[in-house]
């Protein structure tokens, strides 16, 4: 089956790319970028001759051509849905990499994003796609916006909790990012002299990803669900590590938690219950997320974890496990990466 790549020079294209070299049933047969039209893909990011020599030779153009099965696209918000609806009204699956689709009201995107969103009409037709929550549902579906990688980090910590109803629907979210969650695009905050050897917190009035976060504990509790997230970043290239803190609705034993999570875990291919605090180095260049949760000490809190790569679990590898669910093809086709150690 033909992929084709909108925006294939950021880095969730590169990595898309990377994931797909790989897979038995999909193949990347078009790619686009606007600064880099004309050169071969193997030109812009020489590691990809090494990567897939084929994919390598592909020119980048300004618009997708040819006939595909399904598209991606890496564009940012507000632009990446318009770029997609003449595939969506040919019937071709997308899945949108931006905020475009994940938010179920138009208002709130506006509200988050200070804009109008670009195509309304489709909301009640698109499917948040985080897979070990939608799984169903994306497989039914042909619009896919795909979660945010601090949302994804987030929701797989809390939602073992939510699912079995053991805690209060009030969350503190304390997260940490690697800088490529920034994207390509040069900023002062990303620079390397400004980066390394620090750690600092931003967003802290209010960052986009609550929104999502705020929608999805909503759904999985059945009630409002407040949520206080503060982001961090901090000075390496991959990963995020999400720590959650939620009270608990009884007396529950440190026990039963670990019970509950792995459950939740036992039959998902990527989720991976820990019985100690996960690091990201576990999941480095990988679609998997380690989940670990604890009493505090006084007895009445959950303290979550989840840690997961950006790039791969919070972008293009969750990207991957929903194309091969949204194709008919084995969900973890083409994910089967081993983590890069040390």
């Amino acid at each position: 089956m033909n992929v084709g790549i909108i925006n294939a020079t950021s880095y969730f294209g590169i990595d898309l790319i990377r994931l797909l070299a790989g897979h038995p049933g999909l193949a990347v047969t078009a790619v686009t970028a606007r600064s880099q039209a004309g050169k071969a893909l193997g030109e812009v990011f020489p590691h990809l001759r090494a990567t897939d020599p084929t994919v390598a030779t592909l020119t980048l153009t300004p618009d997708l051509d040819g006939s595909l099965d399904l598209v991606f696209s890496c564009l940012p918000h507000a632009v990446s849905a318009p770029a997609l609806l003449p595939f969506i009204a040919a019937g071709v699956p997308v899945i949108d990499v931006s905020a475009d689709f994940r938010l179920n009201d138009a208002a709130e995107f506006k509200r988050w994003y200070d804009s109008n969103h670009p195509a309304p009409e489709l909301l009640d037709r698109t499917v948040y796609g985080l897979t070990e929550i939608h799984r169903d549902a994306i497989r039914s579906t042909t619009i896919v916006g795909n979660p945010g990688c601090y949302p994804t980090a987030t929701l797989l910590a809390l939602a073992p909790a939510f699912a079995a109803s053991i805690v209060e629907p009030d969350v503190i979210v304390d997260a940490k990012s690697g800088v490529s969650g920034a994207g390509r695009s040069l900023k002062l905050d990303s620079h390397y002299s400004e980066v390394n050897g620090s750690v600092h917190a931003y967003g802290v009035a209010g960052h986009r990803h609550s929104a999502e976060m705020t929608q999805e504990l909503t759904a999985l509790a059945g009630a409002p669900v407040a949520v206080n997230f503060v982001p961090h970043l901090v000075p390496m290239t991959r990963g995020i590590l999400a720590t959650c803190y939620a009270t608990l609705r009884q007396s529950t034993s440190a026990a039963d938690i670990a019970a509950v999570y792995r459950d939740f875990c036992r039959d998902e291919p990527f989720l991976h219950y820990s019985e100690v605090p996960p690091r990201t180095k576990w999941v480095a260049g990988t679609n998997h997320s380690f989940l670990h949760a604890v009493l505090d000490q006084t007895g009445r809190r959950l303290v979550a974890f989840g840690v997961i790569d950006n790039l791969v679990k919070g972008a293009a590898g969750q990207g991957v496990q929903n194309a091969n669910l949204m194709l008919g093809l084995d969900e973890t086709a083409g994910l089967a990466v081993a983590p890069l150690y040390p």
